[in-house]
């Protein structure tokens, strides 16, 4: 009788070498998987940026056939969802909710007249929020496709 008992403890626990080899293979697949799934996020947040800015674009491109003008850098991208004072044959909203900040969760920046063309300027300065950078910090522009 004593030796079934003893035979049942061991069948019922978890041995510690048991318990370390779970969490070795537990913390390896972290290591290995969780860079690769953060690059891809964001990857994601730069392509989100980029299809807002083109979303942008195109209400502008509305906008300007309504009202003859873009709207100015005072008015900003606003005036795709409220009517600017002074403005006429405004036929908005041009977008169907409102003004969303960047996948960062800074707002985009706006500039009309631009300094690249004759379209507006809009920029989101990628997850850093400063001017320039590289890969995930790089700026996400309206007057170049990445």
């Amino acid at each position: 009788m004593e030796r079934t008992n003893r035979n049942r403890r061991r069948q019922a626990g978890v041995t510690l070498i048991e318990m370390l080899v779970v969490v070795t293979i537990i913390a390896l697949f972290a290591a290995l998987v969780a860079p690769r799934m953060l690059k891809r996020a964001d990857a994601a947040r730069s392509t989100a940026a980029r299809a807002q800015i083109n979303s942008f674009m195109t209400a502008l491109g509305a906008y300007k056939l309504d009202t003859g003008v873009f709207p100015t850098t005072e008015m900003g991208l606003k005036a795709l969802r409220d009517k600017p004072q002074g403005v006429n044959n405004w036929q908005g909203p041009y977008l169907p909710q409102d003004i969303p900040n960047d996948p960062w969760g800074r707002p985009f920046v706006y500039k009309y007249p631009g300094e690249h063309g004759d379209e507006p300027d809009i920029i989101s300065y990628g997850a850093d929020g400063q001017l320039g950078g590289e890969d995930i910090n790089a700026d996400i522009l309206s007057w170049k496709s990445q």
